[in-house]
């Protein structure tokens, strides 16, 4: 049975400011653009069968740098879907919600193209990508390339944890991580590993 490989896109303006980003499509930054080339021969030992990215450019472009070719942009795997405060930082939402943590408290709702998501919403999106992907494992291992957090989201589904358990797995731009299983359960292999310097 193949492994999940998870990638993280590479740096953006947003995450290197900690804002947080959902819908808004940011480009990468030179050093995001770098890091991603730096994961492809990570990625070439892998015999790699699929690969699924965000529909977002910054994941996209992760995905083409990192050398994965024919990647299927799936609407499943975009970042969550933070309403009102997409494009805000944690620190600016806690002056006006002191302690506001994402996992436990969620987003509010924002504009027509911003609408926010709870976590359950997130995690039934995961779970149909979860569905598509991992009967593909058969043959081989599967590329996901997308965000930080809908990918912890995932991983806490993948390992049939409560969706707000993906709070446990911090996750960086531009890293690589693995889920497969042992004695038939789900585990994690690798994870949050950066390309070799």
């Amino acid at each position: 049975m193949g492994e999940l490989i998870l990638l993280r896109h590479g740096e953006t303006e947003w995450s290197l400011s900690g804002k947080h980003t959902g819908r808004t499509d940011i480009p990468l930054t030179p050093r995001g653009e770098k890091a991603a080339k730096a994961l492809a021969p990570l990625l070439a030992r892998h015999r790699i069968v699929a690969v699924f990215t965000s529909p977002a450019r910054r994941a996209v472009t992760t995905a083409a740098l990192a050398g994965l070719d024919d990647a299927q942009p799936h609407p499943d795997l975009w970042e969550w879907d933070y309403g009102g405060y997409e494009g805000r930082t944690t620190a600016q939402i806690q002056q006006t919600w002191p302690g506001w943590y994402l996992w436990r408290d969620g987003v509010i709702p924002g504009d027509a193209a911003h609408p926010g998501e709870t976590i359950e919403q997130v995690a039934h999106r995961v779970g149909r990508m979860l569905a598509r992907v991992v009967p593909l494992l058969a043959d081989g291992d599967v590329a996901l390339v997308a965000h930080g957090h809908v990918l912890r989201v995932l991983t806490a589904c993948y390992l049939r944890l409560p969706p707000a358990d993906g709070r446990l797995f911090q996750l960086n731009t531009g890293t690589v991580s693995t889920l497969g299983a042992e004695h038939a359960e789900p585990v994690i292999t690798s994870w949050n590993v950066p390309p070799a310097p």
